[in-house]
């Protein structure tokens, strides 16, 4: 095998109209962030090892790309961006007035196996909003979510919303300890109904309480499914966990999108990572979430600095995937123009290439001389749609590739026509 022709296993090329419909989608995001005051920082891209040890996420550390340096320090390429913001959270804004709003775009790695279909290299685009722990605040960052997946193009998706506190309480209902709760959990996690079974069947629980443990990973649905589930429990602490819920539901219904959302009591992510609400956003298309998010309320305090956090991530290529695969057109810029001229015309002709690219033209420089018919053959072979045409450096041929027309005119017209443009 040529290792120089090919990239490792996990990771891949963006070729051009890929890599424009990413940055185009990437900038819409960015957008919305933006305007909600969400400000931008870039963490490294690779670590101290101990930036991601296992209780500071959910990321098992096989998953992890680890190496040493010269010093011989393990570091670590960054398997989420999570912990590197909480990181600055803790030490760069420690002493800054709260709440403090964040927003990120990059790359992450994990050492997926290749059988999961997974890449190992992929995109993140997320917000953490550090500071304040209330109901609004989860409120804004699942309404950000769902304005970031409006703005990227995607129209038909569900935003499920849990919250770990209700499971945590019913396990202290049950008097059972961290390890059976977390044996548990990732039955729950997997939708494993007969393991639920079998597990609950081992303790002394009375009826109803065994009857709300089998039934956790069907509680799925609308608004009343909190009401309902309210009723089927004792426990405060998982009451004011359903409570909390409600109220994150009415501050959407004051956003006015509340049809995106639906409500999944059976997602029980790892249980010391996140602290309350956790939501994921899904679509068709695609065999994952395409976002991921929650309230992480002690990581901060991981990196020495205890503050409430909340916060979501995008998988960006999962919902590159899904928009490709529900056919939603992404218009992206390209090439609309060829600028061709002889030597007599070259000086002119790149002074008015300028001033029209100034304007909002993208126009590529011929490099294959004066000769027309070679340039239109390759305008044609690129999908350009129009030559400019430099005869000297007075005149000028408009040549219109889809209808095949050809304008004369001169520089000052085409300048003259220019002005009125940007004028208008």
């Amino acid at each position: 095998m040529n290792y120089k022709l090919h990239t490792p296993e996990g990771v891949r090329d963006l070729l051009p109209e890929e890599c424009a419909k990413k940055k185009e989608i990437e900038k819409r995001i960015e957008c919305v962030l933006n305007r909600y005051g969400y400000y931008n920082v870039e963490t490294p891209t690779f670590e101290y090892y101990d930036v991601f040890l296992e209780k500071k996420g959910d990321i098992h550390q096989k998953h992890i790309y680890k190496f040493s340096d010269r010093e011989g320090d393990i570091l670590a390429l960054r398997p989420d961006m999570t912990p590197p913001i909480a990181r600055i959270g803790a030490t760069a804004f420690k002493e800054e007035k709260k709440p403090i709003r964040l927003c990120y775009f990059g790359n992450a790695f994990r050492y997926n196996e290749s059988l999961q279909g997974k890449t190992r290299e992929f995109s993140q685009a997320g917000v953490e909003l550090l500071g304040i722990n209330s109901d609004e605040a989860d409120g804004e960052v699942i309404a950000l979510a769902i304005n970031s997946l409006l703005a990227a193009g995607l129209n038909d998706f569900q935003i499920d919303l849990g919250q770990v506190e209700f499971f945590k309480g019913i396990l202290q209902e049950a008097g059972l300890n961290e390890e059976e709760g977390e044996e548990l959990r990732q039955l729950i996690e997997n939708k494993d109904f007969i393991g639920v079974e079998e597990f609950v069947e081992q303790f002394q629980l009375n009826s109803n309480l065994k009857e709300l443990f089998l039934d956790i990973p069907k509680l799925c649905g609308q608004i009343d499914i909190i009401e309902k589930t309210k009723a089927r429990t004792e426990n405060i602490r998982a009451k004011k966990a359903l409570e909390k819920l409600e109220n994150v539901y009415s501050f959407l219904c004051d956003y006015g999108i509340e049809k995106y959302v639906s409500f999944d009591l059976g997602m029980v992510n790892r249980i010391n990572y996140y602290t309350g609400i956790i939501f994921r956003g899904y679509t068709f298309g695609t065999g994952s979430s395409i976002l991921d998010g929650g309230r992480y309320d002690k990581l901060l305090g991981e990196f020495g600095h205890d503050c409430p956090a909340v916060g979501f991530g995008i998988m960006t290529d999962q919902l590159i995937n899904a928009i490709n695969r529900q056919k939603i057109e992404i218009p992206v810029w390209k090439v609309d123009t060829l600028l061709v001229y002889n030597k007599e015309g070259r000086k002119q002709a790149l002074m008015t290439a300028d001033i029209l690219r100034r304007e909002g033209m993208y126009i590529e420089n011929s490099l294959l001389d004066g000769d027309i018919e070679a340039n239109k053959e390759y305008a044609k072979a690129k999908n350009i749609d129009g030559i400019l045409y430099f005869v000297d450096n007075k005149n000028i041929e408009l040549i219109n590739l889809r209808t095949n027309n050809t304008v004369k005119t001169t520089v000052d017209l085409l300048l003259e026509g220019s002005e009125g443009r940007e004028e208008n």
